[in-house]
């Protein structure tokens, strides 16, 4: 089959599959595994350009609604009658669920559910490690600093936070993204922040940026140890990497 993916996670979820093989075509974002960035370039996901996409002949193409904007990209694969599927996980669980789907449109069930059992498996496994942990260390994630947005309650780095043994400090606000401010996070007290910026590498980002902010002194933190600059692909990314993404940071808390 030819198939094409218009947003990063989808690719990367292809790579989960071991179906990469199968790929024409893929979004500009798209950048691992490193193989995809030799594939034509079909524009940023928030607007692919169908011209490509339609000249590429695809049997399936994985859309995405993963960010506010994408619905544009849905609405022209229906108007072109380009067969797709739409992705829009927003849970580990979710995740799961979207490996198997991909894998069943694409013919290759049994390759889903070997994926879906390791991805389990592996999670499972951090669980266990941090489940006997001695403290939850509160953690604040940052994906936007003007103005300010973070995960709630109903987002995937919510449930990163406790299979890493620790606490989102935005866990009781019922939102996938929250919109709030300084002053808020500093009244939550976070024992570390996490800085993982939606489309900025993580070389670009600065521990400065925060601590110029005022009144960060009254979080007390020692020293800037405890600001975490972490790779926003592995974190921001509705996809299998999170598992990436969760056991490096278990290191980073835990030791």
């Amino acid at each position: 089959m030819r198939v094409i993916s218009i947003c990063p996670s989808n690719t990367e979820i292809m790579e989960y599959l071991r179906l990469t093989h199968l790929l024409v075509g893929v979004d500009d974002y798209s950048d691992w595994p490193a193989t995809v960035r030799e594939l034509p370039k079909l524009g940023p996901d928030l607007s692919i350009n169908m011209d490509l996409v339609e000249e590429l002949q695809p049997d399936m193409v994985l859309a995405s609604l993963s960010v506010p904007g994408m619905e544009k990209n849905v609405e022209a694969l229906k108007e072109r009658g380009i067969p797709h599927i739409v992705l829009n996980p927003q849970s580990l669980k979710e995740i799961q669920e979207d490996l198997l789907k991909t894998a069943e449109i694409l013919r290759e069930r049994e390759k889903g559910l070997k994926a879906v059992e390791q991805f389990r498996l592996r999670l499972e496994k951090v669980k266990q490690r941090t489940l006997n942990v001695e403290h939850q260390p509160s953690l604040y994630w940052e994906w936007w600093p003007k103005p300010i947005f973070t995960p709630g309650k109903i987002n995937w780095l919510t449930e990163i936070s406790k299979a890493a043994g620790a606490v989102n400090i935005f866990q009781n606000v019922e939102l996938a993204s929250v919109q709030t401010d300084w002053e808020d996070v500093i009244s939550r007290s976070p024992e570390y922040i996490c800085l993982a910026w939606v489309g900025v590498r993580k070389e670009k980002v600065q521990k400065s940026n925060v601590t110029k902010r005022p009144g960060y002194e009254k979080l007390g933190f020692a020293n800037d140890d405890r600001i975490l600059i972490l790779e926003e692909e592995l974190y921001c990314r509705p996809s299998p990497r999170l598992l990436d993404g969760l056991e490096k940071l278990v290191t980073l808390i835990h030791g």
